[in-house]
């Protein structure tokens, strides 16, 4: 609280009221406003650094929304593709095709008269397919049939012959490190003409590229970039221009342009702080001064996509590719590149190709123009310093609101400039500046009040009291936990056939480790580890219901696992209002015989001791992704038969990621070699004691961060009846 006020008027004048309340208001900022002044200096500073990861992350962030809520819509549709996807594989083979069957596919675009057409797809390789190779892969051919194959033209150079007299653009990728199949010089890239400087010392500069084989790349009329670049993970921005060695290359949609407008050349204007437009005759696009431009989304559109095997079947209009910029490319899962975007986590990298091309024959790409981030300091700058005068002098609801103003004001200035002009204006990092500035003015001025002081005592009292019967609560919470953990010999007496070791420690008071064992029938029992997601009370709720699913589930199923596994991934996600998932690993042991019928739904897989000195082994098998992660996934179960004495031993995270006081990981490999050294023959609960004892040596000293079960069975053969 600040002193009071000294001074005799008071006792002289009478002094309105409202002017003393004034009056104290104004000198109750007196030792916050300096220290906000500091704080403002310190974020203005902050945002001169754009690099820096905190102010580049929440920039990126809002421009992302952007695209998330208010996508581009498709003013016309200049750009085709033509995908080869599951569909075509289906009907036509496998990838990679053969040659000609690629050049009956261009052969086939051409003959409905497109603009250009632009190839996403990589040949570094001969044909492996081509009649001369054939007799190397048939050994025994008869000699005349090879003699006369290897007379025969390559598949190369059909598809050659088919580029040669067509608009086609062919792609080749730019290299960070060169590789043993690219090169660096003698590309064949269409003339470059600068205009007011050498744009070489601002493009991106890769040191090699990897193109398609000579012959193919030699009969192509252009070459044009694939690479895509990835800012924090997203693709958000293309190169127009980029430098492979000494050679500056476009990238593929601008050649395209200059291709389908029969231009000689891409022009390029360099301007004192960089490239600032890059042009294809009369076409000119603006751009950063590294050569880029800001990618203006619209959603993922089917439309843009003709299938391959449509076309080379016959049954594609071939009016859709009149005088369009068609691309070539592979979308098939496995076969092309999927990088993340802001509008789709995933996007095919011909489909980011197609958008950047309609972006630019639209006039819809955005802008960062270098204007826009002094005008974003001089509004941090500004609202800064009203924040640091009228926070201490107006009450809290009344700066709160005035906060709310601005940011509310920020938000719609952007949405404007980003709608009316395509702008990029990054309202995020001034309303968070500001918003830890207000927090930072709002608390030294509360701590300076001294009613404020005396309440917050009160609070913390009751806070201590609400902690104490938070504490009591998570502990009866623990002892119900753990109650629902079965016990090996409660739930087996007298079982002889196998024997089994079972351990949970959660990191706080309750957690989302789960493991549970219970019987079948006479001779099967169903063994289950997990991990939920969450910590705490959300993990240890989840993990009661997702245990009594599964329990559940395996009885009415008798143990198919396989099923189980399906069912349980339907069931538990069905309420799973905060999105949480959980690894699991369910085994059916029949302790008759031995046989092991498990599923692996995204858990770490269980490690095989062997019975005699033998090498330590992992339970693998195709598994899944973990349970309410992917809906429907189809889980398989796996079987392996155990030999007498063979010994499973199952772990969650807790185990392999407990952090030492170096904060290094306790890891899979250590892990191994514990395991490993263990003597052969070792018990159940000499193999958990010794893997709990020695995580607890490694994380000495450290508060664990995710709790830790550990599952260990061992079969002892079927000779030992209950």
């Amino acid at each position: 609280m600040a002193a009071p006020v000294s001074s005799p008027a008071p006792a002289a004048v009478d002094t309105p009221a409202w002017l003393e309340r004034a009056w104290v208001r104004a000198l109750r900022g007196a030792r916050g406003r300096p220290l906000g002044l500091v704080l403002l200096i310190a974020l203005v500073a902050l945002m001169l650094r754009p690099e820096l990861a905190p102010t580049r992350l929440l920039r990126l962030a809002g421009f992302d929304a952007y695209h998330s809520l208010l996508p581009r819509a498709r003013a016309s549709a200049p750009a085709v593709i033509v995908a080869i996807d599951e569909a075509s594989l289906a009907h036509h083979g496998q990838w990679p095709w053969p040659r000609t069957l690629l050049a009956r596919l261009v052969k086939t675009i051409a003959e409905a008269d497109p603009a250009a057409i632009g190839i996403d797809i990589l040949m570094p390789e001969p044909d492996r397919l081509s009649p001369g190779r054939v007799p190397a892969l048939v050994p025994g051919m008869d000699r005349d049939l090879a003699e006369r194959l290897l007379r025969l033209p390559s598949n190369d150079a059909a598809l050659a012959d088919a580029l040669r007299s067509l608009p086609v653009v062919l792609g080749l990728a730019g290299l960070d490190a060169p590789e043993p199949t690219a090169t660096a010089s003698g590309l064949r890239a269409p003339p470059v003409r600068a205009f007011g400087g050498d744009p070489g010392p601002f493009v991106k500069r890769f040191v090699a590229a990897l193109k398609s084989v000579d012959e193919i790349d030699a009969a192509a009329p252009g070459h044009g970039l694939l690479s895509l670049d990835l800012d924090a993970g997203v693709v958000r921005r293309i190169r127009l221009v980029a430098a492979v060695g000494p050679t500056i290359m476009p990238t593929l949609g601008i050649e395209m342009l200059r291709v389908a407008r029969g231009e000689p050349a891409v022009s390029v204007r360099v301007g004192p702080r960089g490239i600032e437009a890059v042009g294809v005759g009369d076409l000119l696009v603006p751009t950063q001064p590294d050569g880029s431009v800001w990618l203006h989304y619209s959603r993922h559109d089917p439309a843009r996509f003709v299938s391959a095997g449509e076309v080379l079947s016959g049954r594609a209009d071939p009016r859709q590719f009149a005088r369009k910029l068609v691309l070539v490319g592979a979308t098939a899962l496995g076969l092309s590149d999927y990088p993340p975007t802001p509008v789709a986590e995933r996007m095919p990298g011909v489909e980011i190709h197609a958008q950047l091309i309609e972006g630019i024959l639209d006039g819809d790409l955005l802008f960062r123009p270098g204007v826009i981030v002094w005008a974003e300091m001089a509004i941090l700058l500004v609202g800064g310093l009203l924040f640091i005068w009228v926070v201490p002098a107006l009450p809290v609801r009344t700066s709160a609101a005035l906060l709310l103003l601005v940011i509310g004001l920020l938000v719609a200035l952007a949405v404007l400039l980003y709608l009316m002009f395509h702008i990029l204006f990054d309202a995020v990092s001034p309303a968070v500046a500001l918003g830890g500035l207000f927090t930072v003015m709002l608390s030294v001025t509360l701590a300076e009040a001294e009613g404020q002081r005396r309440a917050l005592r009160r609070q913390v009292e009751l806070q201590r009291e609400a902690a104490a019967r938070l504490a009591g609560e998570l502990e009866a919470a623990r002892r119900i936990q753990m109650g629902i953990l079965p016990s090996a010999a409660a739930a087996f007496p007298g079982e002889r056939r196998f024997d089994l070791y079972a351990f949970l420690e959660p990191a706080r008071e309750v957690g989302g480790d789960l493991y549970d064992f219970f019987r079948l029938d006479e001779d099967r029992i169903l063994l289950l580890i997990g991990d939920v997601s969450g910590k705490g009370l959300p993990g240890s709720l989840f993990m009661a219901l997702a245990k009594s699913l599964l329990k559940s589930i395996a009885l009415r199923r008798s143990g198919d696992i396989g099923a189980v596994m399906r069912e349980a991934d339907r069931e538990i996600s069905r309420d799973n209002a905060e999105g949480l998932f959980v690894t699991a690993f369910a085994a059916v042991l029949d302790a008759r015989t031995g046989e092991v019928e498990y599923c692996n739904a995204g858990h770490d897989a269980p490690y095989l001791l062997p019975r005699r000195a033998e090498t330590l082994g992992r339970l693998d098998g195709e598994g899944g992704p973990p349970l309410c992660v992917v809906d429907d996934f189809p889980y398989a179960a796996v079987s392996y038969r155990m030999r007498p004495g063979e010994a499973l031993c199952l772990v969650t995270d807790g185990v392999t990621e407990a952090t030492s006081v170096g904060d290094r990981f306790y890891g899979r490999e250590r892990l191994a070699a514990l395991l490993a050294a263990l003597p052969p023959g070792a018990g159940v609960r000499e193999v958990g004691e010794a893997v709990r004892a020695d995580v607890g040596r490694f994380a000495a000293g450290v508060e664990p961060a995710d709790d830790l079960a550990i599952l260990v069975l061992r079969w002892n053969g079927p000779a030992s009846s209950p």
